[in-house]
């Protein structure tokens, strides 16, 4: 006797969307040096330091970048679903590049210089210890990576219990 498992479609062609995420400026350059530049904590106290000064300076920088990863050409987003991660680019978000949950085995975070006082970092999916797909500028990186891999351990369950039904 089957039964249907909880949260799992009925269909392997159903695919739901269940995070979208924007990459923040900490993802380009420009974003990056108005990271680190902020972060100089040269100063007195915790209070009056170089940074934060700098950061204040650079806010037009920052707008600047905001804007230019909003152009509709050049925004990019990315979306988490029940099968696949996808990098989407453009306003209506044509899929440009993905990886399946059972092509990776790990999650790492790496934080690039200038990302930490953003809250961001890069996500690097690896298979068998090699880099096969990255995420620039996530923010929060570590939550997004716990759900890339709760996800992806649902996935992989649920397919191996499938597969010991059918056989």
């Amino acid at each position: 006797m089957q039964q249907p498992i909880a949260g799992v479609t009925p269909s392997e062609l159903d695919e739901v969307t269940c995070k979208v995420v924007w990459p923040t400026i900490g993802a380009t350059r420009a974003g990056r040096l108005v990271g680190q530049l902020a972060a100089v904590r040269v100063g007195w106290g915790e209070l009056f330091t170089l940074g934060k000064l700098l950061a204040v300076a650079t806010i037009p920088i920052s707008l600047a970048v905001f804007c230019w990863q909003l152009l509709p050409y050049v925004c990019r987003r990315y979306t988490l679903t029940n099968r696949r991660i996808i990098i989407g680019k453009g306003l209506v978000a044509v899929d440009q590049r993905w990886i399946g949950f059972d092509e990776f085995d790990s999650v790492d975070v790496q934080v690039l210089p200038g990302q930490e006082w953003l809250h961001a970092g890069e996500l690097i999916f690896r298979r068998g210890g090699s880099e096969v797909f990255r995420l620039s500028g996530v923010s929060r990186p570590e939550i997004l990576r716990h759900l890339c891999m709760t996800a992806r351990t649902a996935l992989v369950s649920v397919r191996e219990v499938a597969q010991r039904q059918a056989g």
